[in-house]
């Protein structure tokens, strides 16, 4: 991780994925993203896999953000900072998650804070998704789709955003620096070709191959 920045970033204009540019990202509309999977993604997935049981069919478990914070050995206060933005971000308040070793080289200790987590289930998970998807993405500058190649096999998937300021949430003048968060969605797929469709058919704009 790079040392902590006491300069704040540069001010830039958010655009909107869906601006008419040509090229551009339009986000999908969605009418209640839980509502939409039980109307129109669990029966298309069973028609196009052929579950036998209705349990079979693919589903969304859980949803983890995670924010990295390295930063944290030598400035306290990035912890503090990073827990806010979660909670807003996630509308839970995050765990802090701290080292399991000792590394002498980055000054680590075991037990010393090195990021915050919050892990989102039910309607909550459904709700940030869905502002995930339809707010945050388009807001990235000069946004092409997310590619694939993040699926671990058993069709799970990890999203890496540079910023949290795609969060319309987060308010620019009231954060000390940019942060990167990761997002790991975890389904109930056996493969990777199974949590693609699944997150395909509830808007995931992946880039196509």
């Amino acid at each position: 991780m790079s040392p902590e920045t006491k300069t704040k970033p540069t001010r830039r204009k958010a655009t909107n994925g869906a601006s008419a540019r040509k090229g551009t990202f339009a986000p999908p509309t969605y009418a209640g993203l839980r509502q939409r999977y039980h109307d129109e993604v669990a029966p298309a997935l069973q028609r196009e896999f052929g579950y036998a049981n209705p349990m079979q069919i693919p589903r969304l478990e859980k949803v983890v953000v995670n924010i990295g914070l390295g930063e944290a050995i030598q400035n306290a206060k990035a912890l503090d900072a990073a827990v806010g933005d979660l909670t807003i971000i996630t509308g839970q308040k995050p765990i802090v998650t701290r080292a399991k070793r000792s590394i002498a080289q980055f000054r680590l200790r075991t037990g010393m804070p090195i990021g915050a987590k919050v892990t989102l289930r039910g309607q909550r998970m459904y709700d940030f998704l869905e502002r995930t998807l339809a707010l945050a993405l388009p807001r990235i500058r000069d946004f092409r789709g997310i590619p694939t190649r993040s699926f671990d096999g058993r069709g799970n998937f990890s999203l890496g955003l540079r910023e949290q300021l795609v969060y319309p949430e987060i308010d620019y003048d009231r954060i000390d620096r940019l942060r990167g968060l990761e997002i790991s969605i975890v389904t109930t797929a056996k493969t990777d070709e199974e949590g693609r469709k699944l997150l395909e058919l509830m808007g995931m704009p992946f880039q196509s191959n």
